[in-house]
């Protein structure tokens, strides 16, 4: 029976992680949440638990988000070469921080940042959400943008790393606001974002392990804030529907997926707030 959820877990986080950009980790971490309470975990650890098990799952659906994008031409590998040191440096500091952390208060932040980013997505300046129709489909299109310097992006990675840890969700809700602020076209960012997963949720997810392991945490079938048997059922179903995801997300209107991907991180925002205050 556990297996069955983790396999439908990882079926929705797939098909977010391609749809979105974001790894799967708004869906995975309220998800694995909600079993591992019911499973009777430790309530210290089940916050963290969720967060490094996500990270970890997101090493697989980056893989199969990102290519599914790439062919597509819809990652910017240049900007993923300016990001990704700083992402993977400050997602592993990251996992130390959370560590430190209560999952009370983790519940609280996380809900708090993502209807932040949902506010910041949803009411985005016209410019932001529009681009020129021919820009979706031209590899050079960011060009014709204006980004920081490499070592603007270097810095803005170890942020986006470091929050990307205590999130647990693959930096997606940070990379792509990010990207749009400079007019990146939101397929652009979106597929850019997915190739980001891959260092953040590496990087984040050997953190997890090692400070867990540290803090000694007495779950059942886990190395560190890993929980082995959710990592593999999650990992095997969302590799193929993150394909599905991405495809869709190369269908839509860059203003519909935007709208869509802020609605979703409303829900799990309030989601958290409520369990995190009441």
């Amino acid at each position: 029976m556990e297996l069955i959820i983790f396999l439908v877990i990882g079926a929705l986080a797939g098909f977010a992680a391609g749809l979105f950009g974001v790894g799967g980790g708004t869906i995975i971490v309220p998800l694995l949440f909600i079993v591992f309470t019911q499973m009777g975990y430790d309530a210290d650890a089940i916050m963290h638990l969720a967060l490094g098990t996500s990270l970890a799952t997101i090493i697989v659906t980056s893989i199969s988000s990102l290519m599914a994008h790439n062919k597509k031409g819809g990652v910017i590998w240049p900007v993923f070469k300016n990001l990704a040191p700083g992402m993977a440096l400050g997602c592993f500091l990251g996992a130390g921080i959370a560590g430190q952390i209560s999952g009370l208060y983790l519940q609280i932040v996380v809900g708090v940042f993502l209807l932040w980013v949902a506010y910041k997505m949803f009411f985005a300046g016209k410019k932001q959400a529009m681009n020129n129709a021919n820009s979706a489909s031209s590899g050079a299109n960011y060009r014709n943008t204006t980004l920081p310097s490499k070592p603007k992006q270097l810095a803005a990675g170890g942020v986006i790393g470091i929050a990307s840890a205590i999130f647990g969700i693959g930096g997606g809700s940070l990379t792509v606001p990010y990207l749009t602020r400079y007019n990146v076209v939101m397929q652009k960012a979106v597929g850019t974002s997915a190739a980001c997963g891959l260092p953040i949720a590496v990087a984040g997810a050997l953190g997890f392990m090692l400070f867990g392991m540290q803090k000694q945490v007495d779950v059942p079938n886990t190395i560190g804030f890993v929980h082995i048997y959710a990592f593999l059922g999650i990992s095997i179903m969302s590799f193929f529907t993150a394909k599905l995801g991405a495809k869709v997300a190369h269908i839509l209107s860059p203003q519909l997926l935007k709208k869509c991907f802020a609605v979703l991180l409303t829900v799990v925002g309030f989601y958290f707030l409520y369990k995190g205050l009441v």
